[in-house]
């Protein structure tokens, strides 16, 4: 229970479902004391206390778990090291799969637990099982609950994944939670500020580079760190005139190892290829020949139809369509089109674009 009003709801209809719940908030800042910023972070002592209320007024039993030390190791330690090697990671997605299926799902479990549940829009057949995609498409989170194995799934449960948000709140509203009107969290938990770029600065001090032009080679400006780029921005790049023909630069490739930012025209941008790897299979089973799929590299947007080949060493996305701003250190999704929800096959982490 982050103390949100979509966990409230989903430990609301597990408790009206006949289950035996206990309620548990997750303390993964070491800075927890501090109150959250507007709708910033999720892991603050207003969230810890919000949680406690909703736990209250369901008449369940109320826990704080403190996994401080391994989100830290796994999900900000992961996250820095990732900018630090010019990838742009997702926190989100990692924090699924290292703390609230790995990490809180193996102490469940040895406590004697069934299931984590959980209140991410996604549906669950529990009988295969298989993830698709949520009913509120503007809300579904398949992607960032991609990473999980068949072993994770098998003792996972969604219940507002078949909902849209706007019925969620006012279910919460009916049950007299107070959480029904309370803002969605975004950015990133253990970035309260937004401030994500300081943040790394913090981490990573100064590595200088230069920004280069990625057809002539002629060095345009320099740069602090590679952690402050992203393949596909657009502001903040440090050049001080404009391209020949008067359009904006973009960042289209990241080279840690010399600092090296390049930048160029949106068009360089289109990727039609994509090499993965440490390649996750919701089966449990690796394919043995290609197939096809929908792919998606970004938590909202960014799909196109695809063909993947599995390989030793991970897999290779073709797609039928460009998509832009493709980096590495993001994850590529595999769904197979079902008109009642799209169905998760698996997902890999972005090595390389072409």
């Amino acid at each position: 229970m982050s103390g949100g009003v979509d966990s409230a709801v989903a430990a609301a209809r597990a408790v009206a479902a006949g289950h035996d719940v206990v309620g548990v908030h997750l303390a993964l800042s070491r800075t927890r004391d501090a109150m959250r910023s507007g709708s910033r972070g999720c892991c603050s002592r207003e969230d810890a206390s919000d949680a406690a209320r909703a736990a209250d007024l369901l008449g369940i039993p109320y826990y704080v778990w403190d996994l401080s030390e391994e989100f830290t190791r796994d999900v900000v330690d992961d996250f820095v090291a990732a900018y630090a090697a010019g990838e742009t990671p997702n926190p989100c997605l990692r924090c699924n799969e290292k703390i609230k299926f790995a990490a809180v799902l193996d102490k469940a479990l040895a406590l004697g637990f069934d299931a984590v549940c959980t209140g991410h829009y996604a549906r669950l057949d529990p009988s295969v099982p298989r993830l698709r995609r949520s009913a509120d498409a503007d809300k579904d989170q398949s992607y960032v609950l991609a990473v999980l194995r068949a072993d994770q799934l098998r003792h996972a449960m969604f219940p507002i994944g078949d909902t849209p948000k706007p019925q969620i709140r006012e279910e919460a509203a009916r049950l007299g939670l107070r959480v029904a009107g309370k803002p969605d969290s975004h950015d990133i938990c253990f970035i309260p500020t937004g401030d994500t770029q300081g943040f790394l600065r913090e981490q990573l001090g100064s590595r200088p580079g230069d920004v280069v032009d990625s057809a002539s080679g002629e060095v345009l400006g320099t740069h602090d760190g590679v952690h402050g780029f992203t393949v596909g921005q657009r502001k903040g790049l440090g050049i001080d005139r404009p391209a020949a023909d008067g359009r904006p630069r973009y960042v289209l490739g990241i080279e840690p190892v010399n600092g090296t930012v390049r930048v160029g025209p949106d068009s360089a941008l289109d990727v039609t290829s994509i090499s993965a790897r440490t390649p996750v299979w919701a089966s449990g089973v690796a394919p043995e020949a290609p197939f096809g799929c929908v792919a998606q590299v970004r938590a909202h947007g960014g799909t196109a139809p695809a063909e993947v080949t599995p390989s030793d060493d991970g897999v290779t996305v073709v797609l039928s369509e460009p998509l832009r701003g493709v980096a590495p250190g993001q994850a590529v999704a595999f769904y197979r089109p079902c008109e009642d929800g799209d169905v998760v096959l698996g997902s890999a982490t972005v090595a390389a674009t072409h």
